[in-house]
């Protein structure tokens, strides 16, 4: 029975070293120490001997069991090992190489308007200013002249946030009350970012961008409000632009006005298309943030960045701008 035993574990370790897969290598596993393996069927034959063979055999089998179990280990690591080495010199990538397929990317066209026009406004001395996007009752709405109940805040759909206790910004406006808050003038900014209403279709998005603009000194008045829109509107569109200012109401501006431009159509015809309002602010908010109305005044003005790049782009869906669909935006690289 020794002499069984010694060539048992001899003939398999040879079949273990000769292993060359791992799945052959667990099914050699199976034959030899499995439920029914070779060297299980060998223990159990320990029932029918003498006590004193039955100790002697028993830690013969065991021996060769631990003996095997170990060549087993062992040689699987080597496979494994074995096997990632192969995966890994396959897969390998000479990260010297110049790469495939490489293009030029370019900025959003939302990214681009927004650059150009906050460039057209700063070679004429305005600053770029930006503010939280979540804002209070008291900067979105009260300092802005638009007290509580009023038909004013019907016209834009807030998301209110915290219990009510805060808001998303329905506009940049609070940009200007805080900078007009924590300064004297004379102040030139405009205020660039995202704001938020509860709006969506074709034409509006419930986040949007604008960029409201904001002049205080002495003695400004409509007139160079009217100077400085009417040049910016022809160098963005790089030409002559007709513009119109048509009277309209906003709480925080006295006189307020809509801008509209003629816009001339593919068939020849032309129509008169807002861009933006705008208006001389109202005393009230100056007081409200400690200037002196009657030693300065100013004026302000606000547009949608997604309106003035459908225009400039010729785009007629606003949707297209939040899609990511790289064919379009390949298009403004």
């Amino acid at each position: 029975m020794s002499d069984e035993l010694e060539q048992l574990q001899q003939s398999a370790l040879a079949d273990i070293a000769a292993c060359a897969e791992l799945r052959a290598l667990e099914t050699l596993r199976v034959e030899l120490l499995g439920k029914k393996g070779r060297v299980t069927e060998l223990l159990k034959q320990l029932g029918g001997m003498a006590p004193e063979q039955r100790k002697a055999f028993g830690e013969r089998v065991n021996r060769v069991k631990e003996a095997l179990s170990a060549a087993l280990d062992a040689r699987s690591q080597t496979l494994a090992q074995a096997e990632l080495n192969a995966r890994l010199s396959s897969e390998r990538i000479d990260v010297s190489l110049p790469g495939r397929g490489e293009s030029v990317g370019g900025l959003h066209p939302i990214s681009r308007t927004i650059r150009r026009i906050s460039q057209l406004f700063g070679e004429i001395g305005f600053e770029v200013v930006e503010g939280p996007e979540i804002e209070d009752d008291f900067h979105n709405f009260g300092a802005l002249n638009i007290p509580e109940l009023h038909p004013a805040r019907a016209m834009q759909d807030t998301f209110y946030v915290f219990g009510g206790e805060r808001l998303l910004r329905t506009h940049t406006s609070p940009v200007q009350i805080r900078t007009m808050q924590s300064r004297q003038p004379p102040i030139r900014i405009i205020c660039p970012g995202r704001v938020y209403r509860v709006d969506s279709d074709r034409t509006h998005s419930p986040m949007f961008h604008q960029i409201e603009g904001l002049y205080v000194a002495d003695k400004v008045s409509l007139a160079d409000l009217k100077y400085d829109i009417q040049t910016f509107l022809s160098r963005f569109f790089e030409r002559e632009i007709e513009a119109l200012f048509r009277p309209s109401y906003f709480p925080f501006v006295e006189p307020g006005a809509d801008v509209h431009i003629r816009w001339h159509l593919p068939d020849g015809s032309s129509r008169w298309l807002e861009v933006m309002g705008c208006g001389v602010v109202h005393p009230k908010v100056l007081e409200n943030v400690g200037i002196d109305p009657e030693r300065y005044s100013g004026y302000a003005f606000g547009m949608g960045v997604e309106r003035m790049a459908m225009l400039r782009y010729g785009v007629d869906d606003l949707r297209l701008f939040f899609n990511n669909d790289l064919r379009f935006l390949e298009q403004f690289r």
